[in-house]
């Protein structure tokens, strides 16, 4: 059961630093890389909108998974969510910016954001779900905990990734492929 729930733990925590640090990046250096005819405020709102959509795409992954794991099994589809959301946020890293493709550049993006959400749907649900229906029922509490411990150190360790990354780089480092490395 520790192994489960350790394993929960871990990759929520991937999965919500893969999606903090898009969230990062949305409000430092998205918005001229991916929307830059639009004025700077507008940039930065389009950018965020992008990181909407994997917000709003979760709700439908949380469904679709759901079905899906009720069906054939949590863990075949906690993988395939793991999959899904860390495809799409390798994938994230090598969208080429408007700059070089043009509007296909803000579109991949958004589909991307979009599938990224939907895994995270099935994701995180699915790791709550596996390590409750696991757990001793006396311990069941403190074993559905590991996977909510899970955001709140994606998030810590995204920022802290992110802040290291935007001091040790220039400003242009760090628009040109720093933000891409996490």
């Amino acid at each position: 059961m520790a192994r489960l729930a350790a394993a929960s733990l871990v990759g929520t925590a991937i999965e919500f630093f893969d999606f903090f640090v898009y969230g990062t990046a949305a409000a430092l250096v998205l918005g001229p890389l991916f929307f830059p005819t639009f004025s700077p405020l507008a940039g930065t709102l389009a950018a965020f909108g992008t990181f909407a959509v994997g917000f709003l795409s979760r709700p439908l992954g949380s469904v679709l998974f759901g079905h899906v794991g009720d069906r054939y099994g949590r863990r075949p589809v906690l993988f395939a969510s793991l999959l899904l959301t860390g495809a799409a946020t390798v994938a994230v890293g090598f969208v080429p910016t408007y700059a070089t493709i043009g509007i296909a550049a803000p579109v991949l993006l958004l589909v991307l954001r979009f599938l990224q959400g939907l895994g995270l749907g099935g994701e995180w649900g699915g790791a709550v779900l596996l390590t409750a229906e696991h757990a001793p029922e006396h311990r069941r509490a403190l074993w559905s905990s590991f996977p909510q411990i899970g955001p709140s150190i994606g998030f810590l360790l995204a920022n802290g990734v992110m802040l290291a990354l935007s001091a040790g780089l220039s400003d242009a480092e760090f628009r040109s492929w720093g933000w891409r490395v996490p």
